[in-house]
């Protein structure tokens, strides 16, 4: 045999092994390689809260869930490290994020019917609350942010208010009359202790503290978890528990950004987002009840808790204020939320 017929064999027969080599063991073929190259939709979650929070972990628990589809990105950005309270909102409509979770107050500029979370005795208890969020009226509320550019896709509870002061029981409606309470901003809530015979004065959450403690004011209502780690216990010597109010959040995205994706994609979001918002609830439960069990067994605050009587004098004392306020946030909405059970 010749030699350069060999050498010929030889660069053939190793060329072959080389295309062999590549297809079956590193190379990829055309749809692979455009399987992999396929760019993740790009998502950011900004909140205002710590990490550890129900919410912050929610937060972590949906961009969990939403990865697994291999078809998002989601980055989470905790502690206002993005975007403040006042700033988020303008950020999310303008498309710089694209999730933020605020509290349900934060939207009543932008739809007023929002307010029905500050409605004093509106829900009989957190799942009358759970149960109007998951129906059609609450689903329909979250929708009213469309035209703002903005979608509700989660309702996150963070729990029921209670009454704390540190002057007396308070049982009835009487009782709470010439008293003095801390307010977040927003006209129900001034209403409702306007109702009640007492004062308001609004007041940044993180100043409530020194003006309980330098007797600013007498009182204050939040939820079980806040109450406790805030330390009201040191200032406050009773608590009634009412769950007269709601402090909630709202999960909302940009409509753009929504409208961007595939009726599959949305479908894996609204998923991702509804077994993350369970799990929100039960760890925004879990705390709460902590938190009344450390209160209770601290020995330090005097509670009680209204019976059924003692509700419905309340209830019948703030008719004042739902006249006033039927017509903004809508009788349907009110009247759905009572019958909520």
């Amino acid at each position: 045999m010749k030699k350069g017929y060999v050498k010929s064999a030889l660069v053939f027969l190793l060329g072959s092994i080389l295309v062999i080599t590549a297809a079956g063991c590193g190379g990829k073929t055309d749809s692979t390689k455009k399987a992999d190259t396929v760019k993740k939709i790009s998502v950011k979650f900004s909140h205002v809260v710590a990490e550890g929070t129900p919410k912050g972990q929610a937060a972590l628990k949906f961009k969990e869930l939403l990865e697994k589809s291999g078809q998002f990105e989601v980055q989470v950005f905790p502690s206002s490290q993005l975007y403040g309270d006042k700033e988020e909102l303008e950020a999310l409509k303008a498309n710089n994020v694209q999730l933020i979770a605020p509290s349900v107050t934060k939207l009543v500029g932008f739809v007023p019917a929002f307010q029905l979370v500050d409605m004093p005795f509106l829900f009989k208890n957190d799942q009358a609350a759970y149960n109007f969020y998951d129906g059609p009226k609450g689903q329909q509320l979250m929708n009213t942010l469309k035209p703002h550019g903005m979608l509700g896709l989660g309702w996150w509870p963070n729990g029921s208010k209670q009454f704390t002061n540190s002057k007396r029981p308070l049982k009835t409606p009487a009782d709470v009359k010439g008293l003095k309470f801390r307010t977040q901003s927003g006209g129900v809530l001034d209403e409702q202790f306007k109702a009640l015979g007492a004062g308001s004065q609004t007041m940044a959450f993180g100043e409530v503290y020194q003006a309980l403690n330098s007797k600013a004011v007498d009182g204050q209502e939040n939820t079980f978890n806040n109450i406790d780690t805030q330390k009201y216990i040191e200032v406050q010597k009773y608590m009634t528990i009412s769950d007269h109010g709601r402090l909630d959040y709202v999960v909302i995205t940009n409509t753009k950004f929504w409208e961007s994706l595939t009726p599959d994609q949305q479908k894996l979001f609204t998923t991702a987002m509804n077994e993350a918002s369970l799990y929100e609830r039960k760890l925004a439960d879990d705390l709460n009840s902590k938190s009344f069990d450390k209160l209770k067994n601290s020995g330090k605050m005097e509670i009680y808790k209204l019976t059924d009587s003692d509700r419905e004098a309340f209830v019948k004392a703030m008719e004042p204020v739902y006249a006033k306020y039927a017509d903004v946030i809508g009788k349907e909405y009110i009247d759905a939320a009572r019958n909520s059970k």
